[in-house]
C-alpha cells in the first residue's frame, strides 16, 4: 500500500489531521478519496446507445402512446 501517497491525499488533499487520518480504515479513506471502484454515472454515449436499442414507441391502441 502506498502509505506516503495516502497520507498526502488525506492530510493535504482532504485536510485531515494526523489523528483523524490514522483512525480511518483504508476503505474509509478510499471512499473519501472517491476510489471505491463504484461505477461511474451513465454518460451521454451510453444513454444514446440505450435510446437506440430501446426506442420509445406508442403502445398498440394508444393514439398518442400515453396511458
Amino acid at each position: 500500500m502506498d502509505w506516503a501517497g495516502m497520507m498526502r491525499a488525506g492530510l493535504h488533499g482532504l485536510g485531515l489531521t494526523p489523528d483523524a487520518f490514522w483512525r480511518l480504515t483504508p476503505w474509509e479513506l478510499r471512499v473519501m478519496l472517491g476510489l471505491t471502484g463504484a461505477a461511474a454515472p451513465m454518460g451521454r454515449a451510453r444513454l444514446d446507445a440505450l435510446m437506440a436499442a430501446f426506442p420509445d414507441r406508442p403502445r398498440a391502441g394508444d393514439a398518442d402512446g400515453r396511458n
